[in-house]
C-alpha cells in the first residue's frame, strides 16, 4: 500500500505547483506491483478515481480508504470515487470527500467531459496520450479520419492544432453526442468536424465520401460481439485503407487487447494492405508500466505508399 501513497505524494506536489493534467497515478494492472493487480488510481482534478478490478482484502480496503481520507483533507483534492468493476453493473461510491457535479479530464488547456462511475469507460482514455501527442505533431492543415471515435478526443486534439477537417465515425450516438459537447467545451468551430453514427464495417461508402484523407486513426474496441471483434474485423478495416487515404498518408493503428501482440497488427497490414509500410510503434505512457510490453496498448504507425 505504501507504494500507492508514494505515487499520490508525487501528484500532490504537482498540484501544489499548479499542474493539474489528468493522469494515471497508480497502475496495478500491469503486474509491476505484486499483490496490487486489482487496483488503479486516476487523477481527474479535483477528484481521484479509484477502481477495484477484483475484491480487495477487507482490512486492506479499510486502511486504504482511511489513509486516503486523511490525505485528501489537507490538499487541493475534493474527494475520491471508488468503482468496483468486479461486480455487476460496476457500482461506484464516494468513499471520502465530495465529488463535483461536473468532472473533466484535463490536458493542457483542453477539457473533456467525464462520466465517472456511470460506465466502465469514463469517456477519456489516459493511456492513449502518446497517440494524441503523435497526432498533434503532424495533423495541421490535414484531413483526418477518426474511426471508432468514441467521444472524439482525437478530433479535439487535431482541430486544436489546426487540422483542416476531421470525420468522426462511431456506432454509438451517445458517444458522438458527448464528442460534440467536447468540441463546444473547447471552443472549436462546428464546421471543422463531421460526425457519422454508423457501423464502420457496413458504411464504407459514407466514410469514403468526405475523403480522401491525409491521416487516419483506427482505435476500435477489442471485443464487442455483434459489432467488432478485433481478431477478425481489424483485417476488414485495414483492407479498406487504399479506398480512404491519399498516397503518403499515415495511419495510427491502435489495439488494446492484452492477448493480442504487436505481431497481430503487423501481419494484418502485410496481408490486407501491403502498400502500407510499418514506421514505428509509439512508446507507451510511463504512467502505465507493464511487465510484458506485448500486453500493453499497441500504438502502431504505418505509411500508405502505393507507388513504392
Amino acid at each position: 500500500m505504501d507504494c500507492v501513497f508514494e505515487s499520490l505524494d508525487l501528484v500532490l506536489r504537482d498540484l501544489k505547483a499548479g499542474r493539474v493534467d489528468s493522469r494515471r497515478v497508480f497502475h496495478g494492472r500491469g503486474r509491476s506491483f505484486p499483490g496490487l493487480e486489482f487496483l488503479t488510481v486516476d487523477l481527474y482534478y479535483p477528484v481521484l478515481s479509484v477502481v477495484f478490478f477484483d475484491e480487495a482484502p477487507k482490512d486492506w480496503e479499510r486502511e486504504f480508504v482511511s489513509r486516503l481520507s486523511v490525505l485528501i483533507e489537507d490538499t487541493p483534492l475534493e474527494g475520491a470515487l471508488l468503482q468496483r468493476r468486479y461486480l455487476a453493473r460496476a457500482p461506484a461510491e464516494v468513499v471520502c470527500g465530495t465529488i463535483p457535479e461536473e468532472v473533466f479530464a484535463r490536458r493542457g488547456n483542453q477539457r473533456f467531459y467525464l462520466r465517472l462511475g456511470q460506465h466502465q469507460n469514463s469517456g477519456f482514455f489516459l493511456d492513449m496520450e502518446p497517440g494524441r501527442k503523435w497526432l498533434e505533431e503532424r495533423c495541421t492543415g490535414k484531413r483526418v479520419l477518426n474511426l471508432f471515435s468514441y467521444t472524439c478526443a482525437f478530433s479535439v486534439v487535431a482541430l486544436g492544432v489546426g487540422a483542416k477537417h476531421v470525420v468522426n465515425v462511431d456506432m454509438s450516438r451517445g458517444a458522438l453526442s458527448q464528442g460534440r459537447e467536447n468540441h463546444r467545451l473547447n471552443g472549436l468551430p462546428a464546421e471543422g468536424s463531421k460526425y457519422l453514427a454508423a457501423n464502420v464495417l457496413k458504411s464504407w461508402g459514407r466514410i469514403k465520401r468526405p475523403g480522401p484523407y491525409d491521416l487516419a486513426v483506427i482505435d476500435p474496441p477489442s471485443y464487442q460481439p455483434g459489432s467488432f471483434v478485433a481478431k477478425k474485423d481489424y483485417l476488414r478495416v485495414v483492407r479498406r485503407i487504399p479506398e480512404l487515404l491519399k498516397p503518403g498518408s499515415e495511419v495510427l493503428a491502435c489495439l488494446n487487447a492484452p492477448e493480442m501482440g504487436e505481431g497481430f497488427l503487423r501481419q494484418a497490414f502485410v496481408e490486407m494492405c501491403p502498400e502500407c509500410e510499418f514506421v514505428e510503434r509509439l512508446a507507451s505512457s510511463p504512467d502505465f508500466p507493464d511487465v510484458d510490453l506485448d500486453r500493453q496498448l499497441k500504438l502502431m504507425v504505418f505509411r500508405y505508399s502505393p507507388n513504392k
